[in-house]
């Protein structure tokens, strides 16, 4: 394959992922002994692709030509709706999980858990293959303990054992593998013999995610890494045909980006005592938990007082469609209170020079609304769709490969069952 190439992005990428952060196994891990069921051999094959970042608009704004005509021959949702709060690692993992991040236990990138006295941190590899951290079971585990094979290139919660069960095939995320290896690792899973081929393939793209931060909603970068996540599509596709594999497509992204003013930042409020409280780093939203649950209605009122370009709310008032209140917050994992920046305004609790592109903010913003297509052998041809949460792709994807489940998720299959053949 010819590599796509484009040198700033690249830099950027590996600037914004941190170098060698992550980079513990450039390897592919394989968990051994593993085939399908024979009862399982004629099931579908689904690849689930997630473009972080990819707004709703920027198929049409920025001509990406394999998309716009892949979802003709499919399904697209005019958007789909983020989880609150519309972040990478929350989102993804309601994908893969289909319950909002206050039931799945991910409710931000970076976030405390009161019960374990531990800061749960996106940039942490032993908080992210930590498992204890994960609820829910991932579509992934789902199949495997179906015995239904799957792989997992970069998808947030695949490099730990949720439930015991990780991907039979699955890599730890790094910087260092090009976009075009890994999309020959598709080709390479797709060549398998029956029995050792995974039916449910997760690919995880950050490109879009990466020039949007840095470089903003409108810029040239964000136009280049919209055209590689593009070719990078049309690439898998064609490796479907010349295998001659029926081959199922889901293309989503976790939210959106808008720009912001990151010149003129909001600092930690100075009436929060950090003897008292904890508060992780976040820019679109702050959480304030109480090491005494008395000082959470003092600290309520002198913040309500004195805000200035931010809004206060107590985890038991925040609005009900975000599903992010005290009786959702299943492991405590909410803060106490919740501040939220008044766009263009954003939080900078470290006074660091921070970029122009953000999300993270109310999941009915424009801006903040992801992507929907999906074509192949199971969905109906040339529809369009109104836009809906992102907790119910997980059902589609279940009936999709035929598999059951009983335990309770957020999503329903009767959304998405009209678009299915």
């Amino acid at each position: 394959m010819k590599p796509i190439k484009n040198s700033v992005l690249v830099v950027v990428i590996l600037l914004f992922v941190g170098f060698g952060s992550f980079a513990q196994n450039l390897s592919q891990q394989v968990v051994a002994g593993r085939t399908n069921d024979s009862s399982q051999l004629d099931k579908p094959y689904v690849i689930y692709i997630s473009a972080d970042g990819f707004r709703h608009d920027y198929a049409e704004k920025y001509q990406a030509k394999n998309l716009l005509e892949l979802r003709e021959k499919g399904v697209k949702a005019t958007s789909m709706k983020p989880s609150f709060p519309s972040v990478t690692f929350s989102n993804h993992y309601t994908l893969a999980t289909g319950m909002y991040p206050s039931h799945h236990g991910i409710v931000n990138n970076s976030f405390y858990d009161p019960k374990k006295q531990q800061l749960y941190v996106k940039t942490d590899p032993n908080a992210i293959k930590d498992s204890t951290w994960y609820g829910g079971v991932p579509i992934w585990v789902l199949a495997e303990q179906q015995k239904l094979l799957s792989a997992a290139f970069y998808w947030i919660g695949s490099e730990t054992a949720v439930k015991g069960v990780r991907p039979t095939y699955w890599y730890n995320f790094n910087n260092k593998i090009p976009v075009d290896s890994r999309i020959e690792s598709v080709r390479e899973w797709l060549m398998l013999p029956a029995e050792k081929r995974p039916h449910l393939i997760s690919i995880y793209f950050q490109e879009i995610d990466v020039a949007g931060h840095y470089f903003g909603a409108e810029s040239k970068e964000l136009a280049t890494a919209v055209k590689i996540v593009d070719e990078s599509i049309a690439k898998m596709v064609a490796i479907t045909k010349e295998l001659n594999i029926p081959v199922n497509f889901v293309f989503v992204s976790d939210h959106g980006m808008t720009n912001v003013d990151n010149k003129n930042t909001l600092p930690l409020p100075a009436i929060i005592d950090k003897e008292k409280f904890v508060v992780p780093n976040g820019d679109a939203l702050l959480q304030v938990y109480a090491k005494d649950k008395k000082d959470i209605k003092p600290l309520y009122k002198s913040l309500k007082a004195n805000a200035v370009d931010y809004s206060v709310y107590l985890t038991n008032k925040l609005p009900k469609r975000w599903h992010y209140r005290k009786k959702d917050n299943k492991d405590g994992r909410i803060g106490d209170l919740i501040l939220i920046p008044r766009l263009p305004k954003i939080f900078n609790l470290t006074g660091k020079p921070t970029t122009i592109g953000k999300h993270g903010f109310d999941n009915d913003m424009p801006d903040m609304q992801a992507i929907f297509y999906a074509w192949g052998p199971a969905f109906k041809e040339g529809i369009t769709i109104n836009s809906f949460e992102n907790v119910h792709v997980y059902p589609l994807l279940a009936k999709i490969l035929g598999l059951t489940y009983s335990h309770k998720i957020d999503g329903n299959i009767k959304v998405l069952a009209p678009i299915l053949k």
